[in-house]
């Protein structure tokens, strides 16, 4: 890849906004999405590999800052998948109050469905975030843009 691959060569594409059907599939196509929320009156962005599971994003984590700060407060969660040398790709942002998950069925339901967490040892809390707000955005090579669902 070259600087030029970075700054334009590969042709123009086209912006579409994605219904909530759209952002929901993209997502469970996922691994790997950034949950943000607020650190001493900061904004935080912290990696996380997640499952989507019906319309709640579902990451583990372990006691600490991450967990302090994400526990029972409206955070947002954003993935994507961007190509550099295309220019094109998705991105989708999702907002929700966080909980934590504390039902001992469904955690033992997610054992058998969700990864465990990249990071060692980052296994203690598993968080939910329901989806209450989506929004989601698809960068198409020019003139591809009416095959994609469009947010109305």
């Amino acid at each position: 890849m070259t600087p030029s691959d970075l700054n334009g060569s590969a042709g123009a594409a086209e912006l579409v906004e994605l219904d909530r059907t759209e952002c929901l599939r993209l997502l469970a196509t996922g691994v790997i999405g950034r949950i943000v929320f607020t650190e001493a009156a900061m904004p935080a962005a912290h990696p996380v590999n997640y499952l989507l599971d019906g319309e709640e994003v579902l990451f583990r984590t372990a006691d600490g800052r991450t967990f302090a700060a994400t526990h029972r407060t409206v955070v947002g969660f954003q993935a994507d998948d961007l190509d550099p040398v295309t220019h094109t790709g998705w991105s989708v942002l999702g907002v929700g109050h966080a909980y934590e998950v504390v039902d001992p069925e469904r955690l033992d339901a997610l054992d058998a469905t969700m990864a465990e967490s990249w990071a060692p040892g980052r296994t203690g809390h598993v968080v939910a975030v329901p989806l209450q707000h989506l929004t989601g955005r698809r960068l198409l090579p020019t003139g591809t843009a009416d095959d994609v669902p469009v947010r109305r």
